[in-house]
């Protein structure tokens, strides 16, 4: 199912993007604090840390679980430091990156992931850890690797509602 997903936020990111003008990319988005552009980047870190988030797992995931639980419990009292770096990194390389290499990165990053799911062993992708909550949404108390591999497309949609390009 990943790979569906996967497949269909990347086509949707190249349509974003082709059908975007400068004006369109400058605009705010609706419900952030950055313009169009940057949240294209943001959109596309999410697949970016998957990567990351990915191997957390295959560390944590072969622990006793409560090193994980105190792991997300550390993480969670540093969400305002990560909420700054999250922003300005986001905004930084949302007016550095062009939104023809943003498509490019794209690309590739979801062709990387496409190889790593498929070498993938069933009991790998049941392997699990406790996420910081308070970081996204979209992290739950605890994530198997299966999970963490839908994340980066549910990040995607969300935020895929707040880009204002056809206003």
């Amino acid at each position: 199912m990943a790979h569906e997903e996967w497949e269909r936020a990347r086509r949707e990111f190249h349509q974003l993007v082709e059908q975007a003008d400068d004006a369109a990319l400058r605009r705010p988005s609706n419900g952030t604090r950055w313009n169009n552009r940057q949240l294209l980047f943001h959109m596309l870190l999410g697949y970016l840390i998957l990567r990351a988030l990915l191997g957390l797992v295959r560390v944590f995931g072969r622990l006793p679980v409560g090193v994980s639980r105190a792991y997300a419990r550390l993480l969670n009292a540093g969400t305002k430091p990560f909420d700054v770096v999250n922003f300005l990194g986001s905004y930084a390389a949302g007016n550095t990156v062009s939104p023809e290499r943003m498509v490019v990165m794209f690309d590739h990053v979801v062709a990387k992931l496409h190889r790593r799911l498929d070498a993938e062993r069933e009991a790998d992708l049941s392997r699990g850890m406790h996420y910081p909550t308070r970081w996204d949404p979209f992290f739950k108390d605890y994530m198997t690797l299966a999970d963490v591999y839908r994340f980066p497309t549910q990040h995607f949609d969300f935020h895929r509602r707040q880009l204002t390009l056809g206003a």
